[in-house]
């Protein structure tokens, strides 16, 4: 069992669920903050190659952060334990607001859109007692871009493809080879390479990592300035870090079966398309998720229960037995090509940073939620987004070391928010077979049951041979004989299984609210003099209301959506006001009306941003209909500046302005951050003294020098 050893107080720990090729450890020395983000090594070894930042993990949240990082101009690499990437499909669901990520990602969410099945054919989830199905809303009024629904490994093949466009590279550990000695590993995949120690020294963090060429493991030191943990739900930089995770352990224990049979794409596609298929029948039940009908791919999630029920008594045999089941004919071309076990948590970590601000878990090394609502992946790549530009900032000496914190204090809350929905949303699934007379609640306290009265009495098979016993009973409630009309016990079930489905009751997998109207409360922003809402009121809010997405301009929230057209140039197409924020370098942006009093405001934010070296650019928003001659003020209005930008409305009904959407007057100033969260509003004809304001805004709780920038 491998220790993690404190060098201040002698104190030792163990640590569980070590790798079990090589002994991990983790050596806290207490030391000062180093000042460069590559400094030397502080072990003496010059040959130990520097790198600002190291990734650990190389799923979609580990290459979304290289890519971003890699485009605001910080090096790094990516450290991936598997020799390949896997072609288990996971995650497939894509939320508005991670596809309004990839737009800025070199039109990743145009190539999903291009690549993903077609909608008719994946917007509904289907129970198979019914034929109604909850139809997905793709209207693009709030967004600009619609959800997804694509395969996670089909995600980093394309994530692989952008990154190989700006310079990445994917290596082997024979292709680089062992010696350290002039090795450049920035730009890089290290595959087959894994996180085996961390030590934090004089000058950052020092890596180990281990690797296996030609049949020997090796080691290789690395330096980083920061170390982020992207490396899944079971990470080794968290338990290396001694993190640990707080919430609900082991809700569902489930096998995973990734199969292909083009018979069943074809006959689903005709008969019965669908995203999701919850199947309840005498001899089996499962989900069943369609990631491809075109080409026949599917997983199909199998609850089981331990020790009873054991991983390796789910043979390719065997599952295609369930297969057969649960679909209930014979497809002649059923080829299993992966079984994996997985273990269902809502947990989020303590903390999500640690060792002098030197370690950050992003993704679900973060945090595990159930897959219901498909926020697992999503919260990770927004967590990406919220960490990249303030690393950046970090490095280019405008922002202080606490600026990190801010990462914690607005996405931890927003991960706990995460997991409670989650948790809600599994429990509406199950309340579709608990209609029935399923009720997972009745299977998971007869497998306690029978753990705890048998399970030191009788052998392990006769335990099993009882447990799936009393489950055919449970599950001959979803029989002809009992579930139909006939049938009074039957048809108080269907009634009541009809109720859940038309209140909207079971299963979501569009949360517009929470999606799109999430707010930071504390973090990286000016807090409103006004705000009478903390994160545990707009909890409850989101708890009593509708799943409706309300266009927000406070301060924390997403920037609203409206369309935009381009002034003063010869471009007519339009865009969005997310698009006014730069997604190829962490560029601020102040949106005003074009006010006297908003211009001076502007001015002042423009001297003082050059200043502090800071990307700052105007967004004048005009009334639709604007004639060029009053627009062409804005450039005496800004002179000397140039990088503003004139747009005009292009409303909606039943809205007339961008201003009237967000219920705020033209008189209000924006400060748009670079992940496109608003970090200050203000109204111009309210401040005095506009240098002051400005000045105040940008060293806003920055805890060291004013000149420092905390946002």
């Amino acid at each position: 069992m491998p220790s993690i050893a404190g060098a201040g107080g002698g104190r030792l720990f163990s640590v569980n669920g070590a790798a079990s090729y090589c002994r991990r450890r983790l050596i806290l020395l207490q030391r000062p903050l180093f000042s460069s983000l590559a400094g030397g090594s502080g072990s003496g070894d010059d040959a130990t190659p520097h790198l600002p930042v190291v990734i650990v993990g190389a799923g979609p949240v580990g290459l979304v952060l290289s890519f971003l990082l890699t485009k605001f101009g910080i090096k790094c690499a990516v450290l991936e334990k598997n020799v390949e990437f896997t072609r288990h499909p996971r995650a497939h669901f894509i939320n508005n607001r991670t596809m309004e990520i990839f737009r800025k990602l070199d039109g990743l969410a145009g190539d999903i859109e291009r690549s993903q099945p077609p909608v008719d054919l994946w917007r509904k989830f289907l129970y198979c007692t019914s034929l109604s199905g909850s139809i997905l809303d793709f209207d693009k009024v709030i967004s600009p871009i619609s959800v997804a629904h694509f395969s996670q490994h089909k995600l980093v093949g394309l994530l692989l493809k952008k990154l190989g466009g700006i310079g990445f590279q994917t290596c082997l550990p024979d292709e680089i080879g062992s010696s350290t000695r002039d090795l450049v590993l920035e730009n890089k995949i290290l595959m087959g390479h894994e996180c085996s120690s961390i030590q934090l020294t004089d000058n950052g963090i020092l890596i180990g990592a281990s690797f296996n060429e030609a049949g020997r493991m090796q080691e290789r030191k690395i330096l980083c300035g920061f170390l982020l943990g992207a490396d899944g739900a079971r990470s080794t930089v968290r338990e290396l870090a001694g993190i640990h995770m707080k919430g609900q352990r082991d809700l569902q224990k489930l096998v995973s079966v990734h199969f292909r049979s083009k018979d069943l794409g074809k006959y689903l596609s005709r008969e019965r398309p669908g995203m999701l298929f919850f199947i309840f029948n005498p001899d089996a039940i499962g989900v069943l998720v369609a990631h491809d009908l075109e080409h026949g791919e599917f997983v199909l999630q199998i609850p089981f229960y331990p020790p009873q029920q054991m991983f390796e008594d789910f043979s390719t045999k065997v599952c295609e037995e369930i297969i057969v089941k649960l679909v209930g004919w014979e497809p002649s071309d059923v080829q299993v090509l992966d079984i994996k076990p997985w273990v269902m948590h809502a947990e989020v970590a303590e903390k999500y940073i640690s060792c002098d601000n030197r370690i950050i878990l992003v993704g679900d090394a973060a945090h595990r939620f159930p897959p219901a609502g498909g926020f697992g992946m999503n919260t990770g790549v927004q967590d990406a987004h919220n960490l990249a530009w303030k690393l950046c900032l970090l490095q280019n000496g405008v922002a202080s070391p606490s600026i990190l914190q801010t990462y914690e204090s607005e996405r931890r809350p927003v991960a706990i928010f995460n997991t409670e929905l989650s948790v809600e949303n599994f429990k509406a699934a199950m309340s579709i077979p608990a209609a029935l007379g399923l009720d997972p609640t009745v299977a998971n306290s007869v497998h306690q049951v029978i753990n705890s009265s048998l399970g030191s009495v009788i052998p392990r098979n006769m335990q099993k041979s009882v447990l799936e016993g009393l489950f055919s009973i449970g599950r001959a409630q979803v029989s002809e004989y009992i579930l139909n009309e006939k049938n009074p016990l039957g048809s108080l079930r269907l009634a009541r299984l009809r109720s859940i489905l038309d209140e909207g009751k079971s299963l979501q997998l569009q949360f517009p609210a929470e999606d799109l109207g999430f707010r930071y409360e504390l973090g990286a922003l000016v807090a409103e003099d006004c705000a009478e809402t903390t994160y545990e009121a707009e909890k409850q809010k989101h708890s009593k209301r509708s799943r409706e997405y309300i266009p927000s301009a406070k301060a924390g929230s997403r920037l609203p959506h409206m369309l935009m057209r381009a002034l003063s140039t010869s471009n007519e197409g339009v865009f969005s006001t997310l698009d006014l924020v730069s997604g190829d370098k962490p560029e601020f942006a102040l949106i005003i009306a074009p006010l006297k009093e908003s211009y001076e405001l502007a001015r002042a934010m423009l001297k003082i941003a050059d200043e502090l070296k800071l990307p700052v650019k105007i967004c004048v928003i005009w009334p639709q209909g604007s004639v060029d001659a009053k627009v062409k003020g804005s450039r005496s209005e800004l002179a000397p500046w140039t990088n503003y930008v004139d747009v005009e409305e292009v409303p909606r009904a039943p809205v007339n302005s961008w201003w009237e959407m967000c219920q705020i007057t033209s008189k209000s100033v924006i400060l748009v951050r670079p992940d496109e969260h608003i970090a200050w509003r203000t109204e111009s004809d309210r401040v005095r003294d506009a240098d002051s304001e400005v000045r105040r805004v940008f060293s806003k709780n920055s805890r060291t020098e004013e000149h420092l920038v905390h946002m």
